[in-house]
């Protein structure tokens, strides 16, 4: 028996005017935890649907063997049945169904005359979520679990088809420390149980934690494999931009001048539960050229700080104040809070910052249509001309402008978010996760428009689970904990300790 369970050899797949892949080769052995690593774009989701029949034999050129034998899949059912299980970045799973039927959808248990033999259902559900060391009663919807847990569903959906490979394309992009700690854990687990993982993940610590090989592919171009006791950050990150990256975060040299933004004494309740509050009296302010960063521990009250100020769109009973360059406004709607120099980035790009089926022109533009009206219309030609010269200044790489924005890598997209609100030409920014699932080489665009934005005299505020991103790029940061400020450093007091010490700090009772 081979020692490789899979090999593909000289993969090469082709779009219309673009060569995702070009002559791919890897290898996997048998047992192994094998990492996949490379820039949004570079070819590793692409890679991965060739392997499990999601782009079909033929639509390909090049080789795949498995197990000793050479397969030619033409869907994801074929693949399974040889026992390759991908999990997406975004969850397959149905929400109104209950965690047993989603385990089983599609491989129903069935009982006499071909009925659906519910109790076997149950007891096998049980069964496996408790291999991926979940308790929770398996008629449970899935719509009441969180998404930590909801991964682990797609996991014992995956053992349940009797997987021998299994891919996971960036599995703790959406998951909290607690749980991504977990996740990995059961990798390593199943690890144990002969099954084989290739994990696709932007996480360089996460890869060197449990990753046994490590394949790095730029510009659909296989750069080279790496044995565990050879990876290091610095080497995986070289191979897949191109260049050293000495320095993770540009230089920043802020010149940081009077006030544009100060928030008085703002809360926001529960928007189901008016009587619980989850912004409890935030008070900050924002300078012109200032980089601001907001750290918290998830749940804290970040985002809902931000949504509720941009146009109420979190909470119920929202009071308190807030001053442009020291005149009061209002923020009541997003047309307002737009109207007033705010702009807001979402943390959730894919369902609240883009139209993923609409262009790149029309997600850019569609903020600030009332720039580009004409006669009571929109200027088509000028909206091109405008999404082009961001295009090439953002460098989104795509051939053109009309390109569907969910067709793009995650980079990509996060560049026509932060396109579309620059065009509406806010006072101040607000972002929210804004490098959240993209790579390093494109964490490192972001801070650089960050900075060019901050030196045209915006004002910045960045919210990030990350604490060294947002000590690498604020110049001053506020803590929040229990959806309170907590506290507030100069960048030249904040440490990792001074920061997280504020994070943690607990409400008087």
């Amino acid at each position: 028996m081979t020692a490789h369970i899979l090999e593909m050899r000289d993969i090469t797949k082709t779009f219309p005017g673009v060569k995702a892949l070009s002559n791919v080769n890897l290898a996997v052995e048998r047992g192994e935890i094998h990492a996949i690593c490379g820039e949004n774009g570079a070819g590793k989701s692409t890679l991965m649907k060739v392997l499990s029949g999601v782009y079909p034999h033929g639509t390909y050129e090049g080789q795949i063997v498995f197990e000793g034998e050479e397969v030619q899949f033409r869907n994801l059912r074929d693949s399974e049945a040889k026992g390759i299980v991908i999990i997406h970045q975004e969850l397959a799973l149905s929400p109104h169904l209950s965690i047993a039927e989603n385990i089983f959808l599609g491989n129903e248990q069935r009982g006499a005359l071909g009925l659906i033999d519910w109790n076997k259902t149950d007891f096998e559900a049980s069964k496996l979520l408790a291999r991926v060391g979940l308790r929770d009663n398996p008629q449970t919807p899935i719509k009441q679990i969180g998404v930590g847990k909801q991964q682990l569903v797609e996991i014992a959906k995956a053992l349940s088809k009797r997987v021998k490979l299994l891919i996971l394309d960036e599995p703790t992009a959406a998951l909290n420390d607690e749980d991504s700690a977990h996740l990995l854990d059961l990798i390593m687990h199943l690890k144990g149980q002969g099954i084989t993982s290739i994990i696709i993940s932007h996480k360089l610590n996460e890869i060197k934690k449990i990753s046994d090989t490590v394949t790095v592919i730029r510009d659909g171009k296989t750069i080279e494999t790496i044995d565990r006791g050879d990876v290091t950050e610095d080497r995986i990150i070289k191979d897949m931009v191109g260049r050293d990256l000495e320095h993770r975060y540009p230089d920043h040299d802020p010149q940081i001048g009077d006030e544009l933004l100060r928030v008085e004494n703002w809360t926001a309740h529960h928007p189901q539960d008016s009587s619980r509050v989850v912004v409890d009296n935030v008070s900050l302010n924002v300078r012109a050229g200032e980089i601001v960063g907001i750290a918290g521990l998830m749940g804290a009250g970040r985002t809902e700080f931000a949504m509720s100020l941009f146009g109420h769109s979190y909470g119920s009973r929202i009071t308190g104040k807030v001053f442009m360059r020291g005149k009061e406004i209002k923020t009541r709607t997003v047309a307002e809070a737009i109207e007033n120099g705010i702009a807001y980035a979402t943390e959730d790009r894919k369902t609240y910052g883009l139209n993923l089926i609409e262009d790149i022109k029309r997600n850019i533009s569609m903020a600030s249509l009332g720039k580009l009206e004409r006669l009571g219309l929109v200027n088509d030609n000028k909206e091109y001309a405008v999404a082009n010269e961001f295009r090439r200044d953002m460098n989104i790489k795509a051939p053109n402008v009309l390109v569907p924005t969910g067709k793009l890598s995650g980079g990509n997209q996060q560049k026509v978010v932060l396109s579309k609100w620059i065009y509406s030409d806010p006072d101040v920014l607000i972002l929210d996760e804004p490098t959240r699932g993209i790579d390093v080489g494109a964490k490192y665009e972001i801070y650089t428009i960050i900075n060019k934005l901050a030196a045209a005299g915006k004002g910045i505020i960045v919210i990030s689970s990350e604490l060294p991103e947002l000590l690498g790029i604020s110049d001053r940061v506020y803590a929040i904990s229990e959806g309170r400020i907590t506290g507030e450093l100069p960048i030249a007091e904040a440490t990792p300790e001074s920061v997280l010490k504020l994070m943690t700090m607990e409400k008087a009772r």
